[in-house]
């Protein structure tokens, strides 16, 4: 389990009415979203990911979320990202979940992306300025 210095970057992301579920706590599938918020978020404003004409984009090759504890509506989540594997053409993303002002986290997780071709979807190289701001969020390895 990581603290909030094992981040180097962070997003507060409010939770929604739709979050949650009947039991009275986010749903699952919610948390997953918020990992490609906090992801997506990095990569277009500090990697000048073009999500819609670029010529290379991320697809998720894997993902894990182990919950450790409830995130609920209202309230604000604050997203901690890293970066643990940067290669060629994939990196693998560290993503801690926080309440609000809690130094532990509600859940962590881990979400790889494989950039490939917008159109052969055929693997590529992460592209210069995206790979710079990787860079950025690289941390040692985690054991």
């Amino acid at each position: 389990m990581s603290a909030r210095d094992g981040y180097r970057h962070f997003l507060a992301i409010p939770t929604r009415w739709k979050d949650n579920d009947v039991y009275g706590h986010v749903n699952n599938v919610e948390y997953y979203s918020y990992f490609d918020t906090v992801i997506n978020t990095w990569l277009i404003a500090e990697g000048g990911l073009d999500i819609h004409h670029g010529e290379a984009i991320g697809l998720c090759a894997e993902s894990h979320c182990r919950f450790l504890g409830e995130i609920a509506f209202p309230g604000s989540v604050d997203a901690g990202l890293r970066v643990e594997k940067l290669g060629n053409s994939s990196v693998r993303y560290g993503i801690g979940l926080f309440r609000a002002g809690e130094p532990g986290p509600a859940a962590e997780g881990w979400f790889v992306h494989v950039f490939v071709g917008r159109r052969s979807r055929r693997s590529t190289p992460i592209p210069d300025r995206i790979r710079a701001a990787l860079q950025a969020l690289l941390v040692e390895p985690v054991p």
